[in-house]
């Protein structure tokens, strides 16, 4: 089972250069689940049902499991990576349950409301069908929103002469009618190249357009969104905003200077960039325990 376990960290190393942390995360909640079916005598995942799973929560909100009382934060922490952990057996090793999958949290208080794991961002994107039009449309809305941080409002109106598809940047008026730039990675490029030749209106200076032709809406991505995300196996509700989040949030738990990360969402204030640092804060706390161990 550990090695199925080691499968799955490297498909998340491998899919996208999340962070160190959250894969740490990630090993030591699904091992612990693991240690604790071979205790119970359950030697395969298909064996894990819903009274399994049950059963499991109890022992972790009771102080068997640690020392102390496990926190809200750290249960729903638990549920979340045990779901995305039975996402990629469904997806990739044919198995066909998710116990985690209707494991409501809701009475569990989350610190970051608008933001998504990175490989619940990694499954958010692999729903779409990128052998149809609609599904690179909706992949580059989805992409453009969490790999450059545009608001959503950016994204449906962007247009084509301001995407430099050789330099990797697009310029965008924001709000205030301010102007920068931003960046996006190397595969979208593909993608986008991909959708200009195959959209029916390839003379539209609109890049995004619905099915008839116009400018999609805010609502239209919104709605896109439902969908995808429910097709991802996410169950909270996904938001165009919570895909700037995560972006911003990935970058600093990454490293990423503030002040680079104000620029590219386009802040006035650095102040309004730091409500983004809530992730880091795990970070900041693992490179100072290494600093300066205990004695």
């Amino acid at each position: 089972m550990e090695d199925i376990l080691e499968a799955f960290l490297e498909y998340l190393r491998r899919t996208r250069s999340g962070s160190e942390h959250t894969r740490d995360a990630y090993h030591r909640d699904i091992l612990k689940f693991i240690n604790y079916l071979q205790d119970n005598n359950i030697s395969d995942f298909d064996q894990v049902d819903k009274f399994v799973v049950n059963d499991y929560l109890s022992y972790l909100r009771s102080s068997t499991s640690t020392k102390k009382q496990i926190s809200k934060a750290t249960l729903s922490r638990n549920v979340s990576a045990l779901r995305s952990f039975f996402y990629y057996l469904n997806q990739n090793l044919d198995y066909h349950n998710n116990p985690f999958k209707d494991i409501k949290t809701s009475s569990v208080k989350r610190h970051l409301p608008d933001f998504l794991m990175v490989d619940e961002i990694v499954n958010l994107l692999e729903v779409f069908d990128l052998d149809t039009v609609k599904g690179l449309r909706d992949r580059i809305a989805v992409e453009l929103m969490y790999a450059s941080g545009l608001r959503v409002s950016e994204v449906v109106s962007l247009e084509v002469n301001n995407i430099d598809l050789n330099e990797r940047t697009i310029r965008i008026t924001g709000k205030g009618s301010k102007e920068r730039m931003v960046v996006f990675y190397p595969s979208l490029v593909l993608f986008i190249k991909e959708y200009l030749e195959e959209r029916p209106d390839k003379t539209n200076p609109i890049l995004l357009e619905n099915e008839k032709g116009k400018q999609m809406t805010t609502r239209n991505i919104q709605y896109m969104l439902d969908k995808a995300a429910l097709k991802a196996g996410i169950t909270m509700k996904v938001h165009p905003h919570m895909l700037r989040h995560s972006f911003a949030t990935h970058l600093l738990d990454n490293g990423a200077d503030l002040r680079v990360v104000q620029e590219l969402l386009g802040h006035s204030n650095l102040s309004t960039t730091q409500i983004y640092t809530h992730v880091s804060v795990d970070r900041i706390k693992k490179v100072y325990e290494e600093s300066f161990p205990e004695d």
